[in-house]
């Protein structure tokens, strides 16, 4: 098994952990009189996700390659039960969660990682057609389409456009022809731009991040108050657990904006050692999914391609809505930012390409590969 890998990943966990106990230590004080609640919910998401992990390492991924459709299915069936009555479960007007027991289950997050493994799966069963043919690249584009569909209308505009560049960089890597690739790139684009601005609340967010400033105690808030906790943060920080912008200044601090946070307390020497963390991540990611093509393994290629693809654009959004670089958007950081949902499927996405690696390396002991 690939132990840097797990390493990074379990280190990240663990700043995590400790960045949620200090930023919502406040707020869960004044909301439930526990101190402690969001920090041990989070460790409960965090085992749950690390027995899940486990349980997946063992898989094979041909039973992956295979359920590819099926999952894709129910990312379907689960997205479309969101708007029936008494089922989906509304937070700030965007209708985003099922109740699932105690527990709310964000969609999105599942239907990022069943489109991950089925555009794998198609890649492989379709390459051809896909590098070849018209049709063969707008089949599995046209049903990614659909689920965006669904998102916006949630609406989620966040994970609609990651879910798009995901499966978009998927193809890319899967030979389409680049003027086929480069029209519907462009017709993306053309298209999330059009429903950025058609809508007063999107439009307000692209103009409030080029001056947040202009409107500091409204439209802005939330950004300069982020702004603010970089500033304090200067290069070392002012000490963990000693956040100002924390106490009921920044807005969803202990998952948005949980870098700014740790920006503040750690300082610029702390935020960087988060960005190196991700860049080994997704260097090792990014490693597993190249030794996995030239063994032959094209399933485990695309798949750990994908993951990379899909954690690389999410830390980039996170990381540029924090810093006041992109417009806001409620994207979690993985395996950091508090959230059931987010960490469980972060931890079986971590797994699966674990998983490849694994399958690839025994491949190469065994003289195998399918080439």
């Amino acid at each position: 098994m690939d132990f840097p890998l797990a390493a990074v990943a379990v280190a990240l966990l663990g700043l995590g952990l400790v960045m949620i106990g200090s930023a919502s230590a406040a707020i869960a004080d004044r909301q439930t009189g526990e101190s402690f609640y969001y920090l041990l919910r989070q460790f409960t998401y965090i085992a749950l996700g690390a027995s899940l992990a486990f349980g997946l390492l063992r898989i094979p991924l041909s039973v992956w390659e295979k359920s590819g459709p099926a999952l894709l299915v129910c990312g379907l069936v689960l997205l479309t039960m969101l708007f029936v009555p008494g089922l989906g479960r509304t937070v700030n007007g965007s209708t985003r969660w099922l109740m699932v027991g105690p527990f709310n289950f964000q969609v999105s997050e599942f239907v990022k990682l069943a489109v991950v493994i089925y555009m794998s799966g198609y890649l492989v069963r379709r390459g051809r057609a896909v590098r070849t043919t018209v049709a063969g690249f707008l089949i599995p584009m046209s049903l990614v389409t659909l689920i965006a569909v669904l998102l916006l209308a949630e609406p989620d505009f966040g994970a609609a456009a990651v879910l798009m560049a995901t499966a978009l960089g998927m193809m890319f890597l899967g030979g389409v022809r680049l003027w086929l690739f480069a029209l519907l790139v462009g017709l993306a684009g053309a298209a999330l731009s059009v429903l950025a601005v058609s809508s007063p609340y999107r439009l307000e967010r692209l103009t409030t991040f080029l001056n947040p400033w202009e409107d500091p105690f409204n439209s802005g808030f939330q950004l300069t108050q982020a702004l603010i906790a970089f500033g304090r943060g200067d290069w070392l920080g002012v000490g963990l657990g000693d956040s100002v912008q924390k106490l009921f200044y920044l807005p969803e601090a202990h998952t948005d904006f949980l870098l700014a946070v740790l920006a503040e307390e750690l300082g610029l020497v702390g935020t960087l050692g988060v960005i190196a963390l991700f860049a080994v991540l997704l260097w090792r990611v990014f490693r597993i999914g190249r030794r996995a093509a030239e063994a032959g393994q094209q399933f485990g290629s695309y798949l750990a391609f994908g993951v990379g693809i899909w954690i690389a654009l999410q830390v980039v959004v996170n990381v540029g809505v924090n810093m006041g670089v992109l417009p806001t958007k409620g994207l979690t950081l993985p395996l950091m930012s508090y959230g059931g949902s987010s960490m469980l499927v972060s931890c079986m996405a971590i797994a699966l390409v674990l998983r490849v690696g694994l399958e690839t390396q025994l491949a190469g002991m065994s003289g195998g590969g399918r080439r």
